[in-house]
């Protein structure tokens, strides 16, 4: 097993719980942040949260992954839906690699170039 998910999503509350009491400002503000992600009703819960552990796998975000894992569950994800989306994920992970190693290039072909 990687992890035990649920204990790290309930230490990643605790946490968060002291953070906010040492940066009040900051956590209102992040709070804020996520609260505003709700849009204009376009997208349901399950669609959101499969768009959020897409997101989570490609920025490594263990605690976006347990969060979005339970809220994902929660509004009714299948496991068939959640594969489709780690792919995706995988898949445009790739290609940001991908996109990245060509601006490397160009980066390195510049260099050669006089000042």
């Amino acid at each position: 097993m990687f992890a035990n998910w649920k204990e790290y999503l309930q230490t990643g509350r605790k946490m968060g719980a002291a953070l906010l009491k040492a940066n009040p400002k900051m956590v209102t503000g992040f709070q804020a942040l996520s609260a505003g992600q709700n849009g204009n009703g376009a997208l349901d819960a399950r669609t959101k949260e499969l768009i959020a552990l897409a997101v989570a796998v490609t920025t490594r975000c263990d605690s976006c992954i347990a969060a979005h894992a339970q809220a994902a569950r929660r509004a009714g994800v299948t496991e068939a839906e959640l594969a489709d989306a780690m792919g995706t994920a995988i898949a445009l992970n790739a290609g940001a690699a991908y996109s990245y190693a060509m601006r490397t290039l160009e980066a390195y072909q510049q260099f050669a170039e006089p000042a």
